[in-house]
């Protein structure tokens, strides 16, 4: 009896030790409830009609007590679901039964910008929306701590695809996760339809390129840029960004490039160098992948990093040479000649502008730190804070990153 009592000691102790050898302590399981996310995509209504199913959670507690959606109210309709829904304006009150439920409302896909181009469209063989408009901006009081499980289920005709910036589960849903949120809505632009779709692994990003049939978009292209390009901005990020969907179409589609969360919307009309020499198809990849967003007088900053990578891009990756990479940066000089920088959206004169600016911070950076830093470690700075940028933020990341102060140019700019 004493013996099998020692062994059973000596095992006890042995596991105990193994344990703290090779760090195997037990941690909690993080506190999760899922979140299903579903959209019916109906073609002869221009619309989809939209569920979002919240569960109690892991501890089979209530985990969500409120969410407030604010609403567009020439896009999102008829809301109704289980508990207590109550309409105040653009914000929409739920608050979901203990054990869970389901809110619903319409959502109308179409949506113009400017007075003839979408930038969001249903027709009968395709629809190409943004998921953060589709799924709008929430504000979620839950139980302290627990964060969402999230699903998206596109539900199309037979015989559509779909593509989403999102990875896709054997079940045929997609699971929604963004590291810096605890919940997780989908975001990003999404096509269903009739689609050709090319996808590829390029320097570590699960790439997709998709567009409806016959609308002239050159996919084969997209996908040699970025073949090219990816690479580089890899290299000035750190990490590669986990998925790119770029999505393409021809009229009345915008005629223009249009950013969101790990994906893209270019016009088929669209160089792929424009004659200015810069890229609209990497000015909006490098929105994607760094997410900055413009704070207080900080647009040029962002429209300024956008547009002087998508040069940058291409001379690092010899897509261009370093002759037409100059000629490009005079001819950026000349037409941002006096234009202030100031202001709620920089012009393309301001960008223009803001290009050499930034050039000028990237030689001082280079010329304080001996070059052992550059732009690029403000770039990939900004882009882990995913904060809103201003010219104090800029600053703030340079003496982090690179230990310049960038405090007297910035002064002397009028900020």
């Amino acid at each position: 009896m004493r013996r099998r009592f020692a062994g059973l000691l000596r095992l006890l102790y042995s596991c105990f030790a193994l344990g703290i050898a090779t760090g195997a302590v037990a941690q909690p399981a993080e506190d999760t409830y899922p979140v299903r996310f579903t959209a019916t995509v109906v073609p002869t209504e221009r619309e989809a009609r939209v569920e979002i199913r919240v569960g109690p959670g892991d501890q089979e507690l209530p985990a969500v007590k409120r969410i407030v959606f604010r609403f567009d109210p020439e896009r999102h309709e008829d809301p109704e679901g289980d508990g207590q829904i109550v309409r105040e304006g653009n914000e929409v009150y739920w608050e979901p039964p203990a054990r869970g439920g389901s809110f619903r409302y319409r959502f109308s896909i179409d949506s113009l910008r400017g007075e003839s181009g979408y930038d969001a469209r249903c027709a009968e063989t395709f629809a190409i929306f943004r998921g953060g408009d589709l799924f709008p901006p929430a504000r979620v009081r839950a139980r302290k701590g627990a964060r969402s499980r999230s699903t998206l289920r596109l539900k199309v005709p037979e015989g559509w695809s779909v593509a989403v910036p999102y990875r896709r589960a054997e079940d045929g849903t997609h699971v929604v996760a963004h590291a810096h949120r605890r919940f997780d809505r989908p975001t990003g632009w999404m096509a269903v339809g009739r689609l050709g779709i090319l996808r590829e692994r390029v320097s570590g990003t699960s790439v997709a390129i998709a567009a409806p049939a016959g609308q002239g978009v050159r996919r084969q292209d997209l996908l040699a840029m970025l073949r090219w390009t990816l690479p580089e901005l890899r290299d000035v990020l750190g990490d590669p960004m986990p998925r790119l969907l770029v999505v393409g179409a021809g009229d009345p589609m915008w005629r223009g490039g249009l950013s969101a969360p790990r994906s893209t919307f270019v016009h088929a009309s669209r160089p792929l160098i424009s004659r200015d020499g810069t890229s609209p198809l990497l000015h909006e990849v490098f929105h994607a992948a760094t997410g900055a967003r413009s704070g207080e007088n900080g647009d040029w900053i962002v429209e300024g990093l956008a547009e002087l990578y998508s040069l940058e891009l291409m001379v690092r990756s010899r897509t261009i040479s370093k002759r037409r990479f100059e000629r490009a940066l005079a001819r950026l000089e000349e037409r941002g000649a006096g234009a202030k920088l100031s202001g709620a959206d920089s012009s393309g004169d301001s960008t223009a502008r803001a290009v050499g600016v930034l050039r000028g911070f990237d030689a001082r950076i280079r010329k304080e730190s001996g070059d052992a830093h550059s732009l690029d470690d403000v770039v990939a700075e900004l882009a882990r804070r995913r904060s809103a940028v201003t010219p104090a933020l800029l600053r703030e990341a340079a003496l982090e990153r690179t230990g310049v102060d960038l405090a007297a140019p910035l002064a002397a700019l009028g900020f």
